[in-house]
């Protein structure tokens, strides 16, 4: 569902209670591009990512065509950039319950001091039930970027809020799909490379894998369902290649 034909913002259910927000957003060479927040609907709903500040309006709006903004009660983010957490005090100003939700040390570094209400922490593998939904959070330092970063899965639906990994470019228009990501997501990132290259990456992604996620909730393009252990291995396999 469309709920901004001006900007193109969309809305629509990936997983059972898991809605995507989809904003086109050109890059500054005019090529496609789109930025996604997850909103799991739920007895205390969370919004994983908040979108840079200038998207506050069109995704609040998005939120409120699924249930009343003010009942949000977390605003997670990955990691520290401003499509991850810019809007984060916007929002936590017009859901007054609201907390950020992060790892701890995102806690500690930069939330902790950034954000307008002290952040909800978690601890690797901690896990944070919402109602029908349970959320377990891993901390991935340098995955694939950021010290402080992390990503998080559903355990009921097995959907995994998968942030930066398997960043497509184009609109994303398609909500979900079944073909391959990865192709098109390494693509991008040969074209710019933006992970860290750290010596445990593919051990995390090998541990990511072992969570067996069906739905991938990708920050950019288009979220995927399928095996997601063995795309998972096959972007380790694709990272550790490279030179």
């Amino acid at each position: 569902m469309t709920t901004d034909p001006q900007s193109g913002t969309n809305v629509q259910e990936i997983a059972a209670g898991i809605f995507r927000i989809n904003t086109p957003v050109p890059l500054p060479d005019g090529s496609p591009f789109s930025f996604n927040q997850y909103l799991v609907v739920d007895d205390q709903p969370l919004l994983f990512h908040s979108g840079p500040r200038q998207l506050f309006a069109m995704v609040s709006q998005a939120i409120a065509s699924v249930m009343p903004l003010e009942r949000l009660r977390y605003v997670g983010l990955s990691h520290v950039e401003a499509d991850e957490c810019g809007a984060l005090n916007l929002f936590l100003a017009a859901a007054p319950e609201a907390v950020p939700l992060c790892g701890s040390l995102a806690g500690m570094l930069s939330i902790g001091d950034m954000a307008d209400r002290a952040p909800r922490t978690l601890a690797d593998r901690e896990e944070l039930v919402l109602g029908g939904h349970t959320m377990r959070w891993f901390d991935t330092p340098h995955l694939p970027h950021g010290w402080e970063c992390g990503l998080m899965m559903d355990t009921q639906t097995r959907t995994f809020l998968c942030g930066d990994l398997f960043t497509q470019p184009g609109s994303g228009k398609k909500a979900v799909v079944d073909t391959d990501i990865l192709g098109p997501s390494e693509a991008f990132r040969h074209q710019m490379d933006y992970y860290a290259h750290a010596p445990q990456t593919a051990a995390m992604l090998a541990g990511l894998a072992q969570q067996e996620p069906r739905t991938l909730a990708c920050m950019h393009g288009s979220a995927w369902q399928g095996d997601g252990a063995s795309l998972l291995r096959q972007l380790s396999d694709a990272v550790s290649a490279a030179p």
